[in-house]
C-alpha cells in the first residue's frame, strides 16, 4: 500500500528560523501569538487534553513546525498518544532550519523606530 505524501511546512510557518512572524498571511497579532504557550508541552508531562497549535494556512489542521518540535524535543506526551491512537497524522516534512523552542518563534520586542529592546548591539 503506497504511504500518503508527507504535509509540507508552510512557507511562513514561525518554526521557520527563516521567517519572520510579522510577515504571516492575515496580519500577525503579538498577543495571539504568546497565548499559543498553551499548546507547548511542560517538562514531558500529560496535559489535560491535547491544546493544538493550529496551521495558519491549512486550517484545522496542526502545525508542522510545532508538531515536529512536540514529537521531538517539545516531549508533548499527549500529542504522541494522539498520534498512537491515529488521531493526529505525524506524517509531515520540514523545511530548513527550525526554532528549538517556542520562546524562540516569538519576534524581539521592537521601540517606536524599528529598533530591537536587545541591548546586544
Amino acid at each position: 500500500m503506497p504511504t500518503k505524501k508527507p504535509r509540507k511546512q508552510c512557507t511562513h510557518c514561525p518554526w521557520r528560523v527563516d521567517v519572520d512572524p510579522h510577515e504571516i498571511p492575515n496580519g500577525y497579532c503579538p498577543t495571539k501569538h504568546a497565548g499559543l504557550k498553551r499548546t507547548i508541552a511542560q517538562d514531558a508531562h500529560l496535559m489535560r487534553g491535547l491544546h493544538v497549535f493550529v496551521c495558519h494556512e491549512a486550517a484545522k489542521l496542526p502545525c508542522v513546525g510545532w508538531l515536529h518540535n512536540q514529537l521531538g524535543a517539545g516531549n508533548n506526551i499527549t500529542l504522541r498518544v494522539a498520534v498512537i491512537e491515529g488521531r493526529v497524522s505525524a506524517n509531515y516534512q520540514t523545511v530548513g532550519e527550525q526554532h528549538e523552542t517556542f520562546e524562540d518563534t516569538l519576534p524581539e520586542p521592537q521601540h517606536e523606530h524599528g529598533q530591537n529592546t536587545n541591548n546586544d548591539s
